[in-house]
């Protein structure tokens, strides 16, 4: 059962409907753990893949035991033990390669237990988790089939506030009506948008190895960077939707981890809107701890904004290595939290030399605002060819182009950007402004059901019809 098939959606559907049949907890528990160790057995068939998955989430729980029963030093060399299984499963290339396993093995959603089990143990060792977690609760957490593959991260107590309250959260008529249309929103992105894009994006690729024209080979670098950034935004957050859905149909809230990120105005702005639950795990428990223990060092008030720099880039390039066990995606890390970085040196440079007004005047300028938007489109497509690509592809990418074709080419993909997602705001804002007394027309009940319907009638086309395979989540690998 792929995700985001037919199958994956109907099977969630199915298991909210038989979680629905009783309001107890309990009920909504078995079900939800029966569904999620279903889910485990159709990713792999053989019993023994499973069993570096089972370990890892064994140490995970015998090390929350340990910090629950007061053992303080547990907590440090626990994170430490977790933290190497993981880079050892994984295969990070920087370990020696003679100390993995030979055997095939489950690594699909490891990625994502990591986080929820360092958040247990960091927030049990600091005694903010109040209550004791037993076996069943951590299990149902981290193996929860909604969250399992690709996110987004939730915190536990998120989790159990829904989970295992007593009377379940409201589930009306209107609530059903629009997770279902979420759910097709999020389908036509995956099987239709992400679907069409990729192949335009390999199209473009192949082109850049071909004896084409310059003018030709131009347009098809301008295409093989502006496709992937909204490939992989439909592909991505279209599976959120589905998951967001389905588990608010099993009255389970999980958080939101995209808001409209291309219509951030800068880098800083964009990771607050991109993979939401991701980053704001890492500024919990990496940059604002971080920040803490070297201004505790650092006493100097003026060295305090770049204090916030160098964490920043510690953040951000350990997204780029959560993201994959290569020195291509250790450079991903490095574009990522150099541009963070440099983002926020700017920030300062031009509120020290307009002052805070002036400089919070230039950030309302419509201008200003919308060139920020596309260079950071710009920007983000660069730093997505480690994301892609191998250092063997991209080298003959680059190779394709003279220096100075390629700054063309970034030229023009940022004045693009700029004029094509201004317009795009400026259409967005225009529409919502056409209202009733009932609100926004375009987001009324009758406009929802006209376009839901033309979304799932394009799908049903896509997939049914053509035989369109369903394509991979990208975020499925890390």
């Amino acid at each position: 059962m792929d995700t985001a098939s037919f199958q994956f959606v109907l099977f969630g559907l199915a298991v909210a409907l038989v979680s629905n049949l009783s309001r107890s907890h309990l009920w909504r528990s078995v079900i939800l753990f029966v569904a999620s160790v279903f889910f485990l057995g159709l990713l792999a068939r053989n019993p023994i893949a499973f069993l570096p998955l089972i370990g890892f989430l064994l140490l995970g729980y015998a090390s929350l035991v340990l910090i629950q029963r007061g053992w303080s030093k547990a907590v440090a060399w626990s994170i430490l033990a977790v933290v190497f299984v993981y880079i050892w499963l994984k295969k990070y290339t920087f370990l020696p390669e003679g100390i993995f396993l030979s055997t095939p093995y489950l690594i699909l959603g490891l990625s994502y237990i990591l986080f929820r089990v360092l958040h247990l143990l960091i927030e049990t060792g600091d005694g903010n988790e109040k209550q004791r977690i037993g076996l069943g609760a951590y299990l149902l957490y981290t193996l929860n089939f909604t969250t399992f593959i690709s996110g987004p991260i939730q915190r536990y107590d998120e989790f159990a506030r829904d989970q295992f309250a007593i009377e379940p959260i409201p589930l009306g008529v209107s609530v059903v009506g629009l997770q279902l249309e979420r759910i097709i929103r999020g389908f036509f992105k995956v099987n239709v948008l992400a679907v069409l894009l990729q192949a335009f994006h390999e199209d473009a690729l192949a082109q850049m190895s071909q004896p084409l024209p310059t003018m030709l080979k131009l347009y098809a670098a301008l295409r093989l960077a502006v496709l992937y950034p909204i490939f992989l935004y439909c592909n991505f957050s279209g599976y959120i939707d589905i998951v967001i859905a389905l588990a608010r149909l099993m009255r389970l809230r999980l958080p939101e981890n995209f808001d409209r990120p291309f219509s951030a105005s800068c880098v800083l702005d964009f990771w607050n809107q991109w993979h939401i639950t991701l980053s704001n795990w890492l500024k919990s428990y990496v940059y604002n701890p971080l920040l803490v223990a070297l201004m505790r060092r650092i006493s100097s008030l003026a060295m305090q904004p770049f204090l916030g720099v160098f964490c920043f880039f510690v953040t951000f390039f350990l997204i780029g290595v959560w993201h994959g066990r290569t020195s291509e995606f250790i450079f991903f890390g490095m574009l990522t939290g150099g541009g963070m970085s440099m983002n926020k040196l700017w920030q300062l440079g031009l509120a020290r030399a307009m002052g805070r007004k002036g400089y919070r005047a230039l950030t309302q300028d419509f201008i200003y605002v919308g060139c920020g938007r596309g260079l950071n489109f710009a920007w983000f497509g660069f730093t997505l060819f480690w994301f892609w690509g191998s250092w063997n592809q991209i080298n003959k990418i680059f190779a394709a182009l003279r220096w100075d074709q390629w700054v063309s080419v970034w030229i023009a993909i940022w004045l693009s950007a700029t004029l094509v997602l201004a317009f795009w705001e400026w259409l967005r804002s225009a529409l919502l402004s056409i209202k009733t007394s009932a609100g926004p027309v375009f987001l009324s009940r009758y406009a929802r059901v006209v376009y839901a319907s033309a979304l799932g009638l394009a799908a049903l086309v896509m997939t049914v019809l053509l035989n369109q395979p369903v394509p991979d989540i990208v975020y499925k690998a890390f």
